[in-house]
């Protein structure tokens, strides 16, 4: 089904693989081919399209400039404010502004609309791109309106995946794109790019998330193309219409990959010119000989419907083997799901959902970039015309991704057919991937052809004695369930007749409704506030010596983004850092903020000139335990707070991930290993040193950490740093490493934070 390779390959002709082995060369030379591996891997697609946005000059520290920028309105705010600090006049490239994500203005109420609003005058003001509520998802809009062959789009939300369309795009944290709109450059390493190479044909009923959780499931533990470019090559490509490539392209970030993109052909040439958009195409392949880092070998034909039980997407089975092991793979669920909600108080099962020896499912849901595209909706619609979905506890919930998507599926009639079903129908909204919408009921299990399934993300609240799970499916097997009245199934299970009707994109409503004012920026026009949207509050620079409280240790194996801030409740307060702060680490550790705040009075104290020792009794004490070995100044001496986790970051590319742990007095993250490259970038922009640590660590929540010197070292591009653990009136040594920093991130972080380093250049 999917196969890695356990090293490099070269891909001759776009058809053969030849494994980098010891005999490869004399395999090349077989089909008249001299060459060299430095020289292959600038025959691959992601080469050619880094090399053409590349501003460096050099291949392997690459300085890129994007074509375009995508946010919605739980991120646009923070990034607008960030670069207006920093000396925003206009937006150099067009940058689009969805509003799918607050869109429902039902938590937050008046705060939302407040949100949308400044994004609309934002737009005016500096000339973007504004797509009012319930239009789009919004990468569905940047797939219709905004992707281009061989083009780069950076977006604030980590699934911004436009691949199957030629477009190599990016999600990572606001800091990133407030650095585009200001003129400057995303860096990075070169990243190594492994082969996806497609064959075969997927059997009827396997729908893309099929094959997606196919391969989140081979790569992901393993890291095997972490903070990599994915490029999707292979003869099977052609048997897949572009829609089923989009559903695939955009599960690649629960890969932890850094992008991808697909090789072009015919299908994505009509693609384009169904979309007006005929002069965006450009045939893309790899050259004749072309060098990859690694292959994820996929046999489509082999893949079957899947799973993807709580609480990761790599956490898959096929439908079949769930069914019948169901006791066996329930209580192995179960048990690994109970470590991650490290909740005593709540005992997680699934087995409560076995009637009569199959699963039973209280809801399902279509939804969003990966979900609620035209051809998983019509395909649905096929499996229930003229059926029920009962009228019994189990529910089902779709969301086509676009009004033009909506439009198109009322004319062919598939949402009547859905409707009369039972099934209801929603706008455009990215609710239900993060705990805004359809959120299930206590215990409750959902399946969700959406991105994620981590825990909470669907909007129970653990702490408060509330759980509710959710499993990734493909739409079609949904339906094939709805069908079955909630009782698991897939796809395949049923008889159908896929009736594929033809799409007609209608451009009518974007024509009506979008505001595009790029390159017609009115500086007159007055930003409109809400009285929830506040400014930054100013940001320590890094002093010479740091003083921090461990204020959380989180052992779990990966620590999602939603586990540093949550989704879903605390969306509506995005724009407010103060206010969001309050809700870093509520699900994971509730006590965090209250230490943070303890400790940060230390360092409000230093900065106004007054005693820090004087505002808790024990940082006197942790003082003179340094005095006996250092001679330095408590004023002279950053006081602040520290967490630990063995791996931070996956998912969501939201900043305030680390922006809130730098409000409440955050200096560093220390951490066996970061779980992507947008996390690790989101700690430096604002500021805060992203250390590692391998390890059992030495130290324990409310122990102190010493470490001297560490501005100097910043600046002399150390890679290791000498701490000090204090406690029990002892000080004991330990190596934090860190990797490498680029110029401009030192300067980041020893100015403090993004905005601190562009006031300097002022």
């Amino acid at each position: 089904m999917v196969e890695l390779f356990k090293g490099g390959a070269y891909l001759i002709d776009n058809t053969e693989l030849i494994a980098d082995d010891g005999d490869a060369l004399k395999k090349l030379s077989q089909h008249g081919i001299n060459t060299t591996k430095q020289e292959a891997l600038k025959n691959t697609i992601a080469y050619s399209i880094l090399e053409k946005h590349n501003t460096s000059g050099n291949m392997d520290k690459l300085k890129i400039k994007f074509d375009a920028m995508a946010s919605h309105d739980i991120t646009y705010v923070g990034i607008i404010q960030t670069a207006r600090a920093s000396g925003l006049e206009k937006f150099p490239i067009p940058y689009v502004l969805t509003n799918c994500h607050n869109s429902l203005c039902a938590v937050g109420g008046t705060i939302n609309e407040d949100d949308h609003m400044f994004g609309l005058s934002a737009a005016k003001k500096y000339g973007g791109i504004y797509v009012p509520a319930h239009q789009a998802v919004i990468h569905q809009f940047m797939r219709e309106m905004m992707s281009g062959c061989a083009k780069m789009i950076l977006g604030s939300d980590s699934h911004t995946r436009y691949g199957a369309l030629g477009t190599m795009a990016i999600g990572e944290g606001g800091g990133e794109l407030a650095k585009q709109l200001l003129g400057k450059t995303y860096d990075v390493n070169r990243p190594e790019v492994i082969g996806v190479y497609l064959t075969g044909k997927p059997d009827k009923g396997v729908g893309p998330q099929d094959i997606a959780l196919a391969i989140i499931g081979t790569v992901f533990e393993n890291g095997y193309v972490k903070n990599k470019v994915m490029e999707f090559i292979g003869d099977g490509i052609s048997n897949l219409n572009v829609e089923y490539r989009n559903g695939i392209d955009v599960m690649t970030t629960e890969t932890t990959c850094l992008s991808s993109v697909w090789e072009t052909d015919e299908a994505v040439k009509q693609y384009y010119e169904l979309h007006e958009r005929a002069e965006d195409f450009k045939e893309l392949k790899p050259g004749n000989c072309a060098y990859y880092d690694g292959i994820v070998y996929v046999d489509m034909s082999k893949v079957k419907p899947m799973i993807a039980m709580p609480f990761h997407p790599s956490n898959v089975y096929t439908i079949d083997d769930l069914n019948e092991n169901l006791e066996d793979i329930l209580a192995e669920v179960e048990k690994r799901a109970q470590k991650q909600i490290d909740n005593p108080k709540i005992k997680f099962t699934l087995r409560n959902k076995i009637k009569n020896g199959k699963l039973y499912v209280d809801q399902g849901v279509i939804a969003g970039c990966a979900g609620g595209t035209y051809d998983n909706i019509c395909d649905a619609a096929d499996i229930l015309r003229g059926n029920s979905i009962g009228a019994d506890d189990f529910a089902l919930s779709i969301y086509p991704s676009s009004q033009p998507t909506f439009i198109s599926l009322v004319e062919n009639g598939s949402i009547a057919a859905l409707m009369a079903t039972g099934a209801t129908i929603r706008s455009a909204f990215c609710g239900p991937c993060f705990g805004a919408g359809d959120v299930p009921s206590n215990n409750g299990l959902s399946i969700r052809h959406s991105t994620r399934n981590f825990p909470n993300r669907e909007g129970s609240k653990p702490r408060n004695g509330q759980i509710a799970s959710v499993a990734l499916m493909d739409a079609r097997s949904i339906a094939a369930t709805a069908l079955n009245k909630g009782f698991l199934c897939s796809a395949q299970d049923i008889d159908v007749d896929f009736t594929k009707p033809k799409y007609f994109f209608n451009k009518t409503v974007y024509d009506n409704r979008v505001y595009n004012g790029f390159g017609k920026a009115d500086p007159n026009v007055e930003l409109k506030f809400g009285p929830n949207i506040t400014d930054w509050p100013q940001m320590s620079r890094l002093t010479d010596n740091l003083l921090l409280k461990v204020c959380s240790v989180i052992t779990d194996p990966v620590t999602t983004t939603d586990e540093l801030i949550p989704s879903g409740e605390t969306s509506s307060y995005r724009s407010n850092p103060l206010g969001l702060a309050e809700f870093t680490l509520s699900r994971k550790d509730p006590e965090y903020v209250k230490r943070a705040k303890n400790i940060q009075l230390a360092e409000k104290a230093r900065l106004n000139g007054e005693n820090p020792l004087e505002t808790d009794l024990q940082l006197s004490a942790v003082f003179d335990v340094i005095k006996s070995k250092f001679d330095t100044d408590a004023s002279k001496i950053g006081i602040g707070s520290v967490i630990y986790a063995v791996k931070p970051g996956d998912g969501s590319a939201r900043e305030q991930a680390a922006s809130c742990q730098k409000v409440l007095g955050g200096w560093a993250n220390f951490a066996g290993e970061y779980a992507t490259k947008r996390y690790r970038s989101n700690l430096i922009n604002w500021g805060m040193l992203p250390f590692i640590f391998k390890g059992e660590p030495p130290f324990e929540v409310d122990d102190f950490v010493f470490i001297p010197n560490v501005a100097d070292a910043i600046r002399n591009k150390n890679s290791e740093f000498k701490a000090y653990v204090v406690k029990n009136n002892t000080i004991n040594d330990f190596t934090l490493e860190m990797a490498e920093l680029t110029d401009d991130e030192r300067k980041i972080i020893l100015a403090g934070c993004l905005i601190n380093f562009y006031r300097d250049e002022k």
